[in-house]
């Protein structure tokens, strides 16, 4: 809007002086156009207006997801493979919680065959 160089006030304050020869223009059929543009000056900014208010709540909600992105980017699961954790490592560590848990039982209970599931 910055680029305008007439306002819709400025149209209608116009006043156009009279030729000196001549019967010049009708100021009614003057008046009445000029009524027309600054409608559609009017109807034009009031577009211009909508198209910014909604150009500002896209580039906010395009910040907003752009957060949570980067909020999720940082929050990747670690898997076992990038630890260097492997199955078998897994296995005996989860052996050394059941003999810390239960203790004898898992001894006895492996040595007899039965496995816990």
């Amino acid at each position: 809007m910055e680029n305008l160089r007439l306002t819709p006030q400025d149209i209608v304050r116009k006043e156009f002086k009279p030729k000196r020869m001549g019967g010049g223009f009708d100021p009614t059929d003057v008046d009445t156009f000029l009524d027309e543009i600054i409608k559609d000056y009017d109807t034009f900014n009031k577009i211009q207006n909508e198209l910014e208010d909604e150009n500002r709540r896209l580039r906010s909600q395009i910040e907003e997801l752009n957060k949570q992105l980067a909020v999720a980017g940082s929050q990747k699961t670690v898997t076992p493979q990038a630890t260097g954790t492997t199955n078998m490592d897994i296995l005996k560590r989860l052996s050394n919680l059941e003999r810390r848990v239960f203790g004898a039982q898992v001894d006895e209970q492996q040595n007899s065959g039965s496995h816990l599931i």
